[in-house]
């Protein structure tokens, strides 16, 4: 029997996967693999199936996926989310565009162009707020000096993620790091 492979929006977090994950075997399909953003199912969907898989989707904040374009945008978020958020490992040799064209099978013009005319931001904008997310994380954790910080974002120095990070909230990461009443974003939202 084929499979179905599920396109979901906001699905964001390894939280995220076992919300999806619960919310699909809680309706008896059978997932063959999951990752951030797609699930794979043994079972293929008859269109009833995919309206009551959307319905319980959207009640847990997500969105099933139906469109090309939609796809490829939502991977590039995955993409960079797993990038900037989950540690994932970076080429030494490629820079974040050379990266996400290379996942992605397509010129990074023009994901950066399909990215920009339906989000209405750039993917270096989009890429800037979600590593301030990640700063305000680690600030929040007090673990770690802003220094250490700048270089494991990869900042060329801490006086450039501190103006970004500046322009962004409107706030100094250290002024930031004394008031930390300032909420986080949820990844979805930034």
């Amino acid at each position: 029997m084929p499979a179905t492979i599920l396109h979901i929006k906001n699905m964001v977090c390894n939280r995220c996967i076992k919300a999806v994950q619960e919310e699909l075997a809680g309706l008896g399909y059978t997932i063959k693999n999951i990752e951030l953003g797609e699930v794979g199912l043994k079972e293929t969907l008859a269109a009833k199936d995919l309206e009551n898989i959307a319905l319980v989707l959207s009640e847990n904040g997500f969105e099933l996926i139906d469109d090309r374009k939609s796809m490829i945008i939502n991977r590039i978020k995955t993409l960079i989310i797993e990038y900037i958020h989950h540690d994932r490992e970076k080429p030494d040799h490629m820079n974040l565009s050379e990266f996400l064209a290379k996942e992605l099978a397509h010129d990074y013009s023009y994901l950066s162009n399909l990215f920009s005319s339906v989000e209405g931001i750039t993917i270096e904008k989009y890429v800037i707020h979600q590593k301030v997310e990640k700063v305000k994380e680690l600030l929040v954790y007090d673990e770690l000096s802003l220094n250490e910080i700048s270089f494991q974002l990869g900042y060329s120095s801490v006086q450039h993620l501190s103006t970004q990070f500046k322009k962004t909230t409107g706030l100094t990461p250290s002024h930031f790091k004394k008031i930390k009443n300032k909420k986080r974003s949820p990844l979805d939202k930034v």
